[in-house]
Protein backbone atom coordinates (compact mmCIF):
# COMPACT_ATOMS: atom_id res chain seq x y z
CA UNK A 1 0.00 0.00 0.00
CA UNK A 2 1.26 3.44 -0.82
CA UNK A 3 0.06 6.78 0.41
CA UNK A 4 -2.55 6.85 -2.37
CA UNK A 5 -5.81 5.07 -1.73
CA UNK A 6 -6.97 2.95 -4.63
CA UNK A 7 -10.58 3.54 -5.62
CA UNK A 8 -13.23 0.93 -5.04
CA UNK A 9 -15.39 -0.54 -2.32
CA UNK A 10 -13.79 -1.10 1.08
CA UNK A 11 -15.03 -3.48 3.73
CA UNK A 12 -13.62 -3.70 7.24
CA UNK A 13 -13.16 -7.41 7.91
CA UNK A 14 -11.44 -7.10 11.31
CA UNK A 15 -11.44 -3.95 13.43
CA UNK A 16 -8.73 -3.05 15.93
CA UNK A 17 -10.18 -5.10 18.80
CA UNK A 18 -10.56 -8.15 16.57
CA UNK A 19 -6.99 -7.87 15.23
CA UNK A 20 -5.65 -7.46 18.79
CA UNK A 21 -7.43 -10.72 19.72
CA UNK A 22 -5.94 -12.41 16.64
CA UNK A 23 -2.46 -11.21 17.67
CA UNK A 24 -3.01 -12.60 21.19
CA UNK A 25 -3.77 -16.01 19.67
CA UNK A 26 -0.78 -15.78 17.32
CA UNK A 27 1.51 -14.94 20.26
CA UNK A 28 0.22 -17.96 22.19
CA UNK A 29 0.99 -20.16 19.18
CA UNK A 30 4.43 -18.57 18.78
CA UNK A 31 5.14 -19.21 22.47
CA UNK A 32 4.63 -22.95 21.94
CA UNK A 33 7.21 -22.91 19.13
CA UNK A 34 9.73 -20.64 20.81
CA UNK A 35 9.56 -21.49 24.54
CA UNK A 36 11.88 -24.49 24.31
CA UNK A 37 14.29 -23.05 21.76
CA UNK A 38 17.80 -22.00 22.84
CA UNK A 39 18.09 -19.05 20.44
CA UNK A 40 14.66 -17.82 19.26
CA UNK A 41 14.23 -14.57 17.36
CA UNK A 42 11.59 -12.68 15.43
CA UNK A 43 12.28 -11.29 11.96
CA UNK A 44 9.68 -8.81 10.72
CA UNK A 45 9.44 -8.12 7.01
CA UNK A 46 9.34 -4.39 6.41
CA UNK A 47 7.12 -2.59 6.22
CA UNK A 48 4.14 -3.96 8.11
CA UNK A 49 5.71 -7.22 9.24
CA UNK A 50 8.13 -5.44 11.58
CA UNK A 51 5.51 -3.61 13.68
CA UNK A 52 3.49 -6.84 13.78
CA UNK A 53 6.61 -8.69 14.99
CA UNK A 54 7.12 -6.02 17.64
CA UNK A 55 3.52 -6.49 18.82
CA UNK A 56 4.11 -10.24 19.04
CA UNK A 57 7.38 -9.61 20.87
CA UNK A 58 5.59 -7.49 23.50
CA UNK A 59 2.92 -10.19 23.98
CA UNK A 60 5.51 -12.97 24.22
CA UNK A 61 7.21 -11.08 27.04
CA UNK A 62 4.12 -9.85 28.90
CA UNK A 63 1.91 -12.93 28.62
CA UNK A 64 4.37 -15.80 28.19
CA UNK A 65 7.55 -14.61 29.92
CA UNK A 66 9.64 -14.96 26.75
CA UNK A 67 12.23 -12.29 25.98
CA UNK A 68 12.72 -12.73 22.23
CA UNK A 69 14.80 -10.27 20.17
CA UNK A 70 13.18 -8.72 17.12
CA UNK A 71 14.85 -7.55 13.90
CA UNK A 72 13.67 -6.11 10.61
CA UNK A 73 14.42 -7.26 7.09
CA UNK A 74 13.70 -4.96 4.16
CA UNK A 75 12.60 -6.33 0.80
CA UNK A 76 13.07 -4.05 -2.18
CA UNK A 77 10.07 -5.70 -3.84
CA UNK A 78 7.46 -7.05 -1.52
CA UNK A 79 4.46 -7.23 -3.81
CA UNK A 80 4.26 -10.64 -5.45
CA UNK A 81 2.81 -9.23 -8.65
CA UNK A 82 5.65 -6.89 -9.69
CA UNK A 83 7.94 -9.48 -11.27
CA UNK A 84 8.02 -7.69 -14.64
CA UNK A 85 9.35 -4.52 -13.04
CA UNK A 86 11.53 -6.15 -10.39
CA UNK A 87 12.44 -9.74 -11.27
CA UNK A 88 14.67 -10.11 -8.20
CA UNK A 89 13.66 -9.48 -4.62
CA UNK A 90 16.53 -7.68 -2.94
CA UNK A 91 16.96 -8.13 0.80
CA UNK A 92 18.45 -5.49 3.06
CA UNK A 93 19.18 -6.46 6.65
CA UNK A 94 20.06 -4.14 9.48
CA UNK A 95 23.65 -4.26 10.75
CA UNK A 96 22.70 -5.85 14.08
CA UNK A 97 20.91 -8.75 12.37
CA UNK A 98 23.67 -9.06 9.79
CA UNK A 99 26.21 -9.66 12.59
CA UNK A 100 24.03 -12.24 14.34
CA UNK A 101 25.10 -15.89 14.15
CA UNK A 102 22.08 -17.93 13.07
CA UNK A 103 23.69 -21.39 13.45
CA UNK A 104 21.44 -22.28 16.42
CA UNK A 105 18.64 -19.81 15.84
CA UNK A 106 14.98 -20.54 15.51
CA UNK A 107 13.69 -17.70 13.34
CA UNK A 108 10.03 -16.75 13.27
CA UNK A 109 9.52 -14.65 10.12
CA UNK A 110 6.55 -12.28 10.50
CA UNK A 111 4.68 -10.68 7.60
CA UNK A 112 1.29 -9.10 7.10
CA UNK A 113 -0.15 -11.03 4.12
CA UNK A 114 0.77 -14.33 2.48
CA UNK A 115 -0.32 -14.04 -1.12
CA UNK A 116 1.58 -16.05 -3.74
CA UNK A 117 4.65 -16.63 -1.57
CA UNK A 118 7.41 -15.32 -3.84
CA UNK A 119 8.82 -12.85 -1.32
CA UNK A 120 8.71 -15.32 1.56
CA UNK A 121 10.44 -17.92 -0.61
CA UNK A 122 13.32 -15.48 -1.09
CA UNK A 123 13.47 -14.82 2.66
CA UNK A 124 13.57 -18.57 3.38
CA UNK A 125 16.39 -19.08 0.86
CA UNK A 126 18.29 -16.15 2.37
CA UNK A 127 17.94 -17.53 5.92
CA UNK A 128 19.04 -20.95 4.72
CA UNK A 129 22.18 -19.42 3.19
CA UNK A 130 22.78 -17.65 6.51
CA UNK A 131 22.68 -21.05 8.25
CA UNK A 132 19.41 -20.81 10.20
CA UNK A 133 18.47 -24.43 11.00
CA UNK A 134 14.83 -23.73 11.90
CA UNK A 135 12.60 -21.14 10.25
CA UNK A 136 8.89 -20.73 10.81
CA UNK A 137 6.48 -18.23 9.27
CA UNK A 138 3.73 -16.18 10.91
CA UNK A 139 1.32 -14.06 8.87
CA UNK A 140 -1.56 -11.92 9.97
CA UNK A 141 -3.61 -12.83 6.87
CA UNK A 142 -3.29 -15.79 4.49
CA UNK A 143 -5.10 -15.39 1.16
CA UNK A 144 -4.94 -19.18 0.65
CA UNK A 145 -3.65 -18.86 -2.94
CA UNK A 146 0.11 -19.40 -2.59
CA UNK A 147 1.62 -20.23 -5.98
CA UNK A 148 4.73 -21.69 -4.35
CA UNK A 149 4.92 -24.44 -1.73
CA UNK A 150 5.11 -21.85 1.04
CA UNK A 151 2.83 -22.09 4.04
CA UNK A 152 2.65 -20.20 7.28
CA UNK A 153 3.03 -22.09 10.56
CA UNK A 154 1.02 -19.43 12.36
CA UNK A 155 -1.90 -17.79 10.57
CA UNK A 156 -3.94 -15.02 12.12
CA UNK A 157 -6.85 -15.24 9.67
CA UNK A 158 -7.47 -17.17 6.47
CA UNK A 159 -9.25 -15.16 3.79
CA UNK A 160 -10.57 -16.83 0.67
CA UNK A 161 -11.55 -13.88 -1.45
CA UNK A 162 -12.07 -13.15 -5.14
CA UNK A 163 -8.88 -13.05 -7.22
CA UNK A 164 -9.24 -9.35 -8.05
CA UNK A 165 -9.86 -8.26 -4.47
CA UNK A 166 -7.07 -6.96 -2.25
CA UNK A 167 -6.40 -7.63 1.43
CA UNK A 168 -5.09 -4.52 3.16
CA UNK A 169 -3.57 -4.87 6.62
CA UNK A 170 -3.51 -1.47 8.30
CA UNK A 171 -0.72 -1.43 10.87
CA UNK A 172 0.46 1.56 12.91
CA UNK A 173 2.73 3.45 12.47
CA UNK A 174 2.02 3.21 8.73
CA UNK A 175 -1.72 3.64 9.15
CA UNK A 176 -3.66 5.25 11.97
CA UNK A 177 -5.67 2.22 13.06
CA UNK A 178 -4.94 -1.49 13.31
CA UNK A 179 -7.43 -3.35 11.08
CA UNK A 180 -7.83 -5.63 8.09
CA UNK A 181 -9.81 -4.39 5.11
CA UNK A 182 -10.92 -5.93 1.86
CA UNK A 183 -10.65 -3.65 -1.16
CA UNK A 184 -12.75 -4.44 -4.21
CA UNK A 185 -11.12 -2.17 -6.85
CA UNK A 186 -13.22 -0.39 -9.41
CA UNK A 187 -13.44 -2.51 -12.51
CA UNK A 188 -13.50 -0.98 -16.00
Amino acid sequence: MSGERVGGERFCLYDSAAVEAVLDRMAAQAATFLATEADPLLLGILRRGLPLAERLQARLKAKHGLDVPCYGLKLKRYADDLTLLHPETELTENAEFSARDLARATVLVVDDVLYEGHSLARVLAYLSRRGAPTVRIAVLADRCVAALPIRANIVGVKLQIAAGDVVECHVPPYEGELKIELLRPLRA
